[in-house]
Parts: structure tokens; C-alpha cells; sequence
């Protein structure tokens, strides 16, 4: 009998010779991860159990980026207990704001997730490090706090589900595209507690930065985590870490609770319309929707790539009248490369404003907050009601070329209909 990726990574952690979905299983964890929302309550849990010591300074990984740089006296409070919890620790990896990012772009950056890894962190989007070939998982905080203790936690083993993508990308269509496409297909619930597994000639094809958004936003279509099988690509793109990752791949004869197949050579962008990440139409089929905002960035979309791709639209260009360009870059690398490149010049001449990196636009929690009524479009991976605002706000989600091409004409907009 086979195994999955998911399952085959579970097994080594848990040090158990078979698995099967729907088991508990207690694991040994690689990366303990939480933000300056979800630590402090983890970091008081653990304060109270009595113990004086951390399992392992070097496995916790802590990251103010939810509220940072602090927006207000609460928000740096919060930022506080991290850093005062850090140097109490000794803990290596807190980023402080200066050298911090988002961290789902910051961790695999650094080479803090390698494939094979087990991770968990108090964040939902931790999912993202699937794109390495990592099993990883968003946890409660009170999760975490006993995996500060002892370095493990309890998991259900997951059933897998396989999504094969055939067909070759048209311009303009990325991974973004391709998880929207998926997550409207089978419904925010579709692979509840499940394990995505995305395979196929065009993942293959799909750079780095297309398998992260991906991954990332497994989360939306109820799923535990999103992986892809470790290549050529992903050992080069870990290649530089000194740590050795372990690469797993699925077994011929692995279960899969369902399997789905799709051609996607006709596929064009896809926008998710509120108030739910299931709810996508092909851009073409929203003409004369008016936008307010256009959010650039994100841990979905905030990498060098997509800022590439959007500053191309809006080389020479201006944003139209009424409307509000927020870019963010994931992290502080992808900020001085986008400096270097002369792309952040290209989106302040437009009109727009480039920030340091932060999660604030993305979850309401500031700089870029919806006020009654507005309408934005945005890369991020949520449009919950109220996602980025007042409840009477609405968020469409796309990917970068769809959001610039929105932003220049104040209306949800194909790239293709942008003039060079």
C-alpha cells in the first residue's frame, strides 16, 4: 500500500512505520510559528505551565507583521511581548521590524522551511510552505504553546485529494488563477480537513512564486494544507540553505479520498467575488464593476514576480481618478529589489504609494481599511464580509495583472485591454 506526500512526511515525524487518514497522531515538529497576534496568547499559555525553557530556541520562529509596524498602543504592546519573550529565550529566529517581512514569504526566504519539513504555526495561511514539499499547518495558539514545551503536537492524519492540471497558462493566467479556478470549482469547504495535492505538466511548469500562492490559499477550500511535489525547481530554489531538506513524493498506489483533472489551456484570470473565495467568474465576466482601491501584495501576492508583473502595466501610466494603489512587497529583500529594479518608482509616478512590508491591508487591521461602500480589488487570499473593512465594503480577489489593469481604469479589467 502507498502513501502520499502528507502521509509519508507524518510518518517520519510521528516514528511510526504506517499511517492512515483520520488517525491522531502525536508528532515531533520542525518550525513553531506565530505573529504578534497569535503569540502573545501562545507565549502566555506557556508562561503558565511552569516551565522555564522553550523545547528549542533554534525551531521557534516569531514575526510582527499583522500590526506592523504598530498601528497603535495596543499593537505595539503585542509587538513587545515577542520581543521581550525573544530575548528571554534566546529564541534565533524573531524578525524585528527592519528585517522582518510576511511571514509566509520571510520563512522560505530565509530557508527556515525546507521540504519534508513538519510545521505548525498559529496563523491559518501557514499552508503556504506546502510549495516546498513541506507538510505545514495553521494551529491554535494554546497548539503552540505545548509545542513550546516539548516540541510536539497532536495532528488527525488527513486524507489526500489530487488535482492534476493539464494544458498550457495563457498570458496572464498564474498559480493565483489556477487556486481560484480550484477553490470555485469544489467550494470553500470542497477538501475540508483534506490534503491538497496539486500535480500535473502545468504545476511543473509553474514557477516558485505561482506553487506559494497555491499553497497558500488551500486554507480557503477548507483544506489542512496544499502541497506540491519537491523538483529541479524547488532544489534549486533550496540549494543555497545550508540545512538538508528531505524530498518525498507520492506513491503510484497512494490513496486519494478524490481525484480531479483539468484542462485549464482555455483558462483565462479569475476574480472572487464577495463576500467568499468560492465565489470566482472570469474576469470577462465582470464588466463595469468600480473599484476604490487597488492592494497590491500580500503573502499571497507580494513577491518580486508579481510586483514585476504589475509595474509593467503601470509603467508610463497613471491610476484612475478616485482610486487608491496600495503595493506592499512580502519582505524587506523584495523591497530593496524592487527599489533597485526602479518598480517602486514606477508605482509612486502612477499615483500609488509603496509600503514596507506588512499583512495590515489585507486582515482591516490598517493602512489601506475600507470605509463604507468602497469596492477593492486585491491579491490577498480573503473577502470574507468585513475581511478589510467596514461590512458594507466588498473585496474582489486576482491576481496582480488583473488588480493593475483595475487600478489604471477604476473598473475590474483584463490586463489585455491595458495599452502598452
Amino acid at each position: 500500500m502507498g502513501y502520499t506526500i502528507a502521509e509519508k512526511i507524518l510518518m517520519r515525524h510521528s516514528g511510526r512505520k504506517s499511517i492512515n487518514p483520520g488517525e491522531f497522531i502525536q508528532a515531533d515538529v520542525d518550525v513553531a510559528l506565530a505573529n504578534d497576534i497569535t503569540a502573545p496568547l501562545a507565549i502566555s499559555e506557556f508562561k503558565k505551565s511552569g516551565f522555564a525553557k522553550v523545547f528549542n530556541k533554534n525551531k521557534i520562529v516569531l514575526v510582527p507583521d499583522h500590526f506592523a509596524p504598530a498601528k497603535d498602543l495596543k499593537s505595539a504592546n503585542q509587538c513587545k511581548v515577542l520581543a521581550d519573550f525573544a530575548k528571554e529565550q534566546g529564541i534565533k529566529n524573531y524578525f524585528e521590524v527592519g528585517c522582518m517581512g510576511i511571514e509566509h514569504a520571510l520563512l522560505p526566504e530565509k530557508g527556515i522551511v525546507l521540504p519534508g519539513d513538519l510545521v505548525i504555526g498559529a496563523d491559518s495561511h501557514t499552508c503556504t510552505y506546502g510549495a516546498l514539499g513541506a507538510y505545514a499547518t495553521g494551529m491554535g495558539s494554546t497548539d503552540l504553546a505545548r509545542a513550546y514545551i516539548d516540541g510536539k503536537c497532536w495532528l488527525k492524519v488527513p486524507a489526500s485529494v489530487k488535482f492534476i492540471f493539464k494544458g498550457k497558462l495563457k498570458k496572464w493566467v498564474s498559480g493565483k488563477d489556477l487556486i481560484l479556478y480550484t477553490i470555485g470549482k469544489i467550494g470553500v469547504d470542497g477538501a475540508l480537513y483534506k490534503a491538497m495535492e496539486f500535480c500535473g505538466p502545468v504545476i511543473r511548469r509553474l514557477d516558485m512564486d505561482g506553487r506559494f500562492s497555491m499553497c497558500n490559499m488551500a486554507i480557503e477550500a477548507g483544506a489542512r494544507a496544499g502541497l506540491i511535489e519537491p523538483d529541479e525547481k524547488t532544489r534549486k530554489y533550496v540549494s543555497a540553505f545550508k540545512r538538508r531538506p528531505k524530498f518525498y513524493r507520492s506513491d503510484k498506489d497512494a490513496r486519494y479520498e478524490e481525484v480531479y483533472e483539468w484542462d485549464i489551456s482555455r483558462l483565462e484570470p479569475q476574480v472572487a467575488c464577495p463576500h467568499l473565495p468560492s465565489n470566482v467568474k472570469p474576469v470577462s465576466g465582470l464588466k463595469g464593476v468600480r473599484i476604490d482601491q487597488a492592494v497590491i501584495g500580500s503573502c499571497t501576492n507580494g513577491r518580486i514576480s508579481d510586483l514585476r508583473i504589475a509595474a509593467a502595466l503601470l509603467k508610463g501610466k497613471k491610476v484612475a481618478k478616485g482610486v487608491k494603489l496600495i503595493v506592499f512587497p512580502a519582505t524587506q529583500k523584495i523591497y530593496l529589489q524592487a527599489v533597485k529594479e526602479g518598480l517602486a518608482e514606477i508605482f509612486v509616478k502612477a499615483g500609488g504609494i509603496f509600503s514596507t512590508p506588512t499583512c495590515g491591508p489585507c486582515l482591516g487591521g490598517h493602512m489601506g481599511i475600507l470605509a463604507d461602500g468602497e469596492t477593492a480589488i486585491a491579491t490577498t487570499n480573503r473577502n470574507f464580509l468585513g475581511r478589510m473593512g467596514s461590512p458594507k465594503s466588498f473585496v474582489y480577489l486576482s491576481n496582480p495583472a488583473v488588480a493593475a489593469a483595475s487600478a489604471l481604469t477604476g473598473r475590474i479589467t483584463h490586463p489585455e485591454k491595458i495599452k502598452k
